[in-house]
């Protein structure tokens, strides 16, 4: 059975008008003293019958602890990674602030082997990033994510359609 997962890309622009996602660092042990390649849309598995939109907002509030923005939210697409699983994800234009985060928690054993359960949050942190930052924050195959939004929005780099090196559509 294939595991599936969705989530949401927020996108916003900054005072220069260049591209920037929010995203979020993932909790626990493992992840605690890595940040390059350690980051993710935040994002959580559904059952095949549920709706992936309900599903992804669901999953948002579990994760940044509060509701995602409400905004008029696009399919970006359904992406494998690299253990299999499928990820749908959809984006959005929103100035999100949430404040503090208050994710969900996983129990875990940790160390492995030890016999002690501790419970850790699923995210630890969440911010705004540039599109060029965030190529290397985010889990390798979710940036074919990212690829996406680019590609759906026209722009390379900050570039807009109609400016200089900006991608052709």
């Amino acid at each position: 059975m294939t595991v599936r997962s969705a989530g949401i890309l927020l996108y916003r622009r900054d005072t220069e008008s260049r591209l920037e996602v929010w995203i979020a660092h993932m909790g626990g042990p493992f992840w605690a003293r890595k940040d390059t390649h350690a980051w993710s849309i935040p994002k959580g598995e559904y059952l095949e019958a549920e709706d992936p939109l309900v599903a992804a907002l669901r999953e948002f509030v579990e994760e940044m602890g509060t509701p995602a923005p409400s905004a008029d939210y696009l399919q970006l697409g359904t992406f494998r990674q690299p253990s299999g699983k499928l990820i749908t994800a959809f984006a959005a234009e929103a100035d999100f602030q949430p404040g503090q985060i208050v994710s969900n928690t996983f129990s875990l054993e940790w160390p492995k082997g030890s016999g002690v359960v501790q419970n850790y949050p699923e995210i630890d942190d969440a911010k705004w990033f540039p599109e060029a930052e965030a190529r290397t924050k985010l889990v390798k195959g979710q940036l074919p994510i990212l690829d996406a939004l680019i590609e759906h929005l026209g722009e390379r780099d900050g570039e807009r359609d109609g400016e200089p090196n900006a991608r052709p559509k």
